[in-house]
């Protein structure tokens, strides 16, 4: 069998698929593995290229791969579903993964090692108590409304009315005993879920103030410790993205573009790439152009101006592309943001 040099690997949880292509592109290896014996087989090739679509269980592959010396890339499925050819099954699968990072403009997943695996998983759990927690308030909201009692939005007032019926002995508040014990159950369970949140809070606060990349983000208008530390799962290696406007792009925040016949046409922002990252940095695109008058510096003075002429979102948005922008070139430089920096000559 010829030497395979670029292999790639159609991974699931028990069955994977491996087609394997020598220098010339020709199909050298086509073979069916189970989980316990895929390590072993790779382990025992010559160092090669391994490609794999981004999915569950791919960022754990693809380090394991690297400990026995092979270059490893994972690709979007978003393009390796153009190179399937026929009807969908691992081997037809497998090999549009080698067709899709064959290439030459092939685009690549960031690579997460353990350290920023651990990272995201506190985000992840963290966003989800995040999301209990306001379809907790809302619940309860709409079952108080029934009872006449309305109250606007917002996670304190609900909680402060929640302490109120728990602390109200002498029944001053009007409700049912069954709606007094329902709301006394649901105080108890925000605390906790509260309470949850903010160790997971603590812990990447911790993560922050101890990693220098997250120290340089934390310095840009508009980027606080969330922000900071899910950037620096992507930003690890800041040499995968050619510069700044391509990480804007990763991330989703360019505007979408549907020209022809020399016309060009721009829609709203393309929304690809991490859903939750793109969310965060335009909530801190949001709290920068909420305090644009307040200051003087160059940046603010361009957001008031940006201000003018767009929408109060569209402002927010275009912060959060700068942000984006701007990160990639602190974790690139290993520096802080600085307002008035120009570029030397």
């Amino acid at each position: 069998m010829k030497k395979v040099t670029l292999l790639g690997i159609d991974i699931a949880k028990e069955i994977f698929q491996l087609h394997g292509v020598d220098e010339s592109g020709k199909a050298v290896l086509k073979k069916k593995l189970k989980r316990t014996e895929l390590l072993k087989f790779i382990a025992q090739m010559e160092p090669c290229m391994i490609a794999m679509e981004a999915c569950g269980g791919s960022h754990y592959w693809a380090r394991e791969f690297k400990k026995l010396g092979h270059r490893t890339e994972l690709i979007s499925p978003q393009y390796v579903k153009p190179f399937v050819r026929g009807n969908k099954n691992d081997r037809n699968d497998a090999e549009a993964i080698v067709e899709a990072v064959s290439r030459p403009r092939a685009r690549f997943v960031p690579i997460n090692d353990e350290a920023e695996q651990d990272v995201r998983s506190v985000h992840r759990i963290r966003s989800r108590l995040v999301s209990e927690r306001t379809a907790l308030v809302n619940e309860i909201r709409g079952l108080l409304y029934e009872y006449g009692i309305f109250h606007a939005k917002g996670i304190t007032k609900i909680e402060n009315f929640l302490a109120k019926v728990a602390g109200d002995h002498e029944n001053k508040i009007q409700l049912t005993a069954m709606m007094r014990e329902l709301c006394i159950e649901i105080y108890e369970e925000l605390t906790e879920i509260n309470k949850r949140i903010e160790k997971h809070n603590r812990r990447l606060e911790a993560i922050a103030n101890t990693n220098e990349i997250c120290q340089n983000l934390m310095t840009i208008p508009g980027v606080g410790i969330l922000s900071a530390t899910i950037l620096f799962t992507v930003l690890n290696d800041p040499t995968i993205f050619e510069n700044g406007r391509h990480f804007a792009a990763y991330l989703g925040l360019v505007p979408r573009q549907h020209s022809s016949g020399g016309k060009e046409k721009l829609l709203g922002i393309s929304k690809r790439g991490d859903s939750y990252i793109r969310s965060l940095l335009v909530h801190g695109g949001r709290s920068v152009v909420k305090n644009a008058a307040k200051k003087d510096d160059s940046r603010s003075k361009w957001v008031c101006k940006l201000r003018e002429r767009a929408a109060y979102n569209c402002t927010a948005v275009a912060v959060a592309n700068k942000n984006a922008r701007v990160a990639w070139a602190l974790a690139k430089n290993l520096i802080e943001y600085k307002a008035d920096y120009k570029k030397a000559a």
